[in-house]
Formats: structure tokens, sequence, C-alpha cells
């Protein structure tokens, strides 16, 4: 059988993206311009300061009264690695585009998802109004525990049926939702908005959200590399209580 992998983490790269602030001004402004070439729409050195002015305007104005379409003219392409559990709850999300490994056409390698120790473990709260606290060492050490006690055992099975022969989309049926998939997805700002309002936890946000945390890590690691792509976008956002225009 094949070492099986623990991991407490998630993966997250920008493989592709054509996002820019400057895609969200273009496609504002042909409402009162009409077509432009982009060396018309270019800023010169001597009105480069009032026009970035009158830019982050823009933008603050669109997020503020949501007028949404204008953030829709751009693309990013990220690739993920996270527990199955996590992908399911991400493709509720029917605001991208999705590919992910097929456990009907290959083995899926053995890597499973184990809560960090660090991970809250207790749920306070009614739904939709609660909050996770730190478990106990003993909870935190029997969360362990189990996981890998169970895990261990499902890809055990999962081996032993492929090595009879039996189809791996017949043989995938035991493997838990802590088993590690990859995708890639696919999406502009305005859906990125939306999953980000949803799926992190913010102070100061208009309307809070409760997310599990393992998606949250996704959610993250993906805001971090929209707002170096699209800051004046980023800062809106955020500036507007996180809410997609």
């Amino acid at each position: 059988m094949a070492e099986i992998e623990f991991r407490s983490d998630v993966t997250v790269e920008l493989v592709r993206s054509s996002a820019h602030d400057s895609d969200v001004l273009f496609a504002a402004r042909v409402s009162t311009q009409g077509e432009q070439t982009l060396e018309e729409s270019m800023h010169t050195p001597e009105s480069r300061a009032e026009d970035e002015k009158r830019d982050k305007g823009l933008i603050n104005y669109l997020m503020r009264d949501r007028h949404g379409s204008p953030f829709e003219h751009n693309s990013m392409t990220f690739y993920v690695q996270a527990p199955i559990f996590v992908f399911r709850e991400f493709m509720r999300h029917r605001i991208a585009s999705y590919n992910e490994e097929s456990a009907r056409y290959r083995e899926l390698n053995p890597v499973f998802y184990v809560p960090a120790p660090a991970r809250n473990l207790i749920q306070v709260g009614k739904p939709g109004a609660y909050d996770f606290v730190p478990g106990t060492a003993e909870q935190a050490a029997l969360t362990r525990e189990a996981t890998i006690h169970a895990v261990s055992v499902a890809y055990q099975e999962y081996e032993r049926m492929l090595e009879a022969g039996i189809a791996r989309e017949v043989a995938r049926g035991v493997l838990p939702v802590a088993t590690y998939s990859s995708m890639y997805v696919t999406m502009n700002a305005r859906s990125l908005m939306n999953f980000l309002s949803l799926r992190t936890k913010r102070e100061g946000t208009h309307f809070p959200s409760f997310p599990q945390r393992e998606i949250e890590m996704v959610a993250e690691k993906m805001e971090d590399e929209w707002a170096k792509l699209m800051p004046l976008t980023y800062a809106a956002f955020n500036e507007h209580g996180r809410v997609s225009p």
C-alpha cells in the first residue's frame, strides 16, 4: 500500500489572469463615452494624478451603488488542492467554471485532511449565528486519532478493491470526504467578491458570514492573489462592507 500523507493546509495558485482595475473602468465608461481604443483611454503624464483620483472615485461609486456588471470583464483561474468536502461547498457557488480531478479515471493519491491542532473544534450558538472555540487537548487528540484511523482503513479497502480489478468509479465509494482532490476554477471579480463575502468572516462586513474554516482558508489565499491584481477594486470592496455589487 502506498504511504499515506496527512495535511492540514490547502494549496491555491493563480495560474492565469486577465484582471485589472482598468477593465472595470473601460466597461463602465462605455456607457457614457462609447467606443474607445486603449490608447485613447490611457492616462497622459500631465493628467495622471487627476485621472487616478477620478478612477478611484468611479470604482467606489460603482461598488457603493452596486453597479455590478463592469466588474465582470476580467478573468482569474486558480488551481486549488483541498479536501473533497471543501469542493462540495465551493461548487454550490454557481458563479464560476470548474474542472475537478476525476476518481473515475485515475487512482486518487493517499492524501487526507487532518485538522491542525489550532483548528477550533467546539460549536457555540445556533446555526446561522454561531462561533467555533478551541477544544481540549483530549478532544484534539481524539480528532486526530479517529481521522487517521478512519482514512487509513478506507484507503486500505480502496487499494484492496483496485487490486482485485474493481473499477475505480466503484472503489472510490469507500473514500471519505477528507480525501484531497484538485481543481481549476475560473471566475471574474464580481463572482469572487460574492464568494469572499460568504466564505470569509471579517469585522465590519454589512452581512456577517459564518464559513467553515477549511473553505475560508481557500478563500483567504484567493483573496490575497486578487488584491494584488485589482487594488482599487479590492479597496472599494472592503470600504463598502465586503458586499458584491
